[in-house]
């Protein structure tokens, strides 16, 4: 006989926990259903390892740049990697145990190990043992996706999980792809002292943003010592003794790079080719992404994806927000769509990039009255201050309404002072709200409503 419940939530990343306390503790049976660890991607290969690997990188980056502020730190700067990845480690396993004592002391919460695939729309059947219930949430995540890419198959290679396994230091490492994922872990294992080569495919990294911030981000990057090789537009791997080659381009030979380890950082797949969703009848789009409406529905009734595998964020924070949309109008009686939110990220190389809503790109075709506000870092006294000036601020208005459509900052302090723009948009204030309001100094953001002050009109040309 399958087991009852309320709820069937499957998968303990950052959408599902929440969700299952949040019904729990309006007296529902809960089943939380996880096939490897609690806390998905974020806590045991995302966010909370990166992070402190990043912090690690940092340190070892402003040691060697002591001297420049009249501090005597040696000159032979070692990073001890197996220490680095201790550290990680414990972090993440108290991020995990955390997470385990919470979802312990909920009474109506009953976690199960084990990997669910569907009977039915009703019922999962996790081993030997059938689960039922009314409501089915997914929150299966999302995995590395490993291209189809000539020659792959005969080399080691690694992907963000892996490498942070690592407890030598790579001599010369190639990260195959230039976006978020890559940028990150190129500029932390290079300041862990190995040599890096970035190879993208298209003709900038991180080809969404605009322009100027792509290209700042390069000579950030290149400014310590990474190879940055754009345009590979015929990627393929063979091994070469101990070392990997990577073919850059098919037509010439000589384009390549030589390395003796790669990272495969070419974006995510869900999870979702394992859950046998056709017996249940819920559809996917042709890249495997849940299909969903505005209130994370299936076309299914009482089947629910949220987060990653849903295709509708691929963050964290919008995880977490698909758990608020979904408990709001089910618990609450609300009607909160995710079309409501806007868009924000975080770039978390150093310096980072927050942004928020519209590029200048999208702003231009938008077909809206622009005005764009800019300033280097160059000019923002914290950053000055603290010898952290790369970068600059961007700010873009809608001149008839005064809203503001979008904004990035990419420098010290850009992914927290990008909140003061997004509460304002959320709030649909116009910009005068940022500019007279009063910001404590000395901080990033206290330059905003300069740079609101200084507004221009932003031209019809390409970024």
């Amino acid at each position: 006989m399958p087991r009852s419940f309320d709820a069937l939530i499957v998968g303990a990343g950052q959408a599902g926990p929440s969700l299952a306390g949040q019904l729990a503790r309006r007296g529902m049976k809960v089943a939380l259903i996880e096939r490897s660890r609690l806390g998905g991607t974020c806590v045991n290969t995302g966010c909370v390892p990166t992070k402190a690997m990043v912090a690690s990188a940092y340190a070892a980056h402003m040691a060697r740049r002591a001297a420049e502020y009249g501090v005597g730190a040696g000159d032979d700067i070692r990073v001890q990697l197996a220490r680095v990845k201790a550290r990680k480690d414990d972090i993440s396993a108290q991020s995990r145990s955390s997470l385990t004592q919470w979802l312990s002391a909920e009474p109506n919460v009953t976690v199960v190990f084990g990997h669910a695939r569907f009977q039915s729309a009703d019922t999962l059947r996790v081993g030997d043992e059938l689960f039922t219930a009314r409501q089915i949430f997914l929150n299966v995540g999302a995995r590395p996706f490993i291209p189809p890419m000539p020659g792959l198959a005969s080399v080691p290679y690694l992907t963000n999980a892996t490498l942070m396994e690592l407890t030598e230091l790579p001599q010369h490492l190639i990260v195959v792809g230039g976006s978020y994922i890559g940028l990150e872990f190129g500029q932390m294992f290079r300041r862990f002292g190995a040599r890096v080569t970035i190879v993208e495919k298209g003709p900038a990294l991180i080809g969404r943003e605009d322009e100027d911030v792509s290209t700042t981000i390069r000579q950030i990057l290149e400014g310590e010592g990474i190879q940055v090789r754009v345009n590979s537009t015929c990627i393929a791997l063979e091994r070469h003794g101990d070392d990997v080659v990577v073919q850059l381009d098919c037509a010439d030979a000589d384009k390549q790079a030589i390395g003796t380890h790669v990272l495969i950082a070419t974006g995510r797949t869900p999870n979702t080719d394992d859950l046998d969703l056709d017996r249940a009848g819920v559809v996917r789009d042709d890249r495997g992404y849940i299909q969903v409406d505005d209130r994370l529905g299936t076309n299914v009734e009482g089947i629910w994806a949220l987060g990653d595998c849903n295709g509708r964020g691929a963050f964290t924070h919008t995880s977490y927000n698909d758990f608020e949309i979904v408990a709001a109008n089910l618990l609450e009686g609300e009607s909160r769509r995710v079309t409501d939110r806007i868009e924000t990220y975080g770039l978390f190389i150093d310096p980072p990039l927050g942004r928020v809503g519209m590029t200048e790109r999208q702003a231009r075709e938008s077909g809206r009255q622009v005005a764009i506000g800019t300033r280097p870092m160059t000019r923002v006294g914290r950053a000055v201050e603290r010898g952290e000036s790369l970068g600059f601020m961007k700010v873009l208005v809608d001149t008839e309404n005064r809203e503001i459509l979008g904004a990035a900052i990419l420098g010290v302090g850009g992914d927290e002072a990008i909140h003061a723009i997004t509460s304002a948009m959320y709030a649909k204030a116009p910009y005068t709200t940022v500019t007279h309001a009063m910001h404590i100094h000395p901080t990033v953001a206290e330059l905003l409503p300069t740079v609101l002050g200084e507004l221009k009109p932003l031209g019809k040309g390409e970024t």
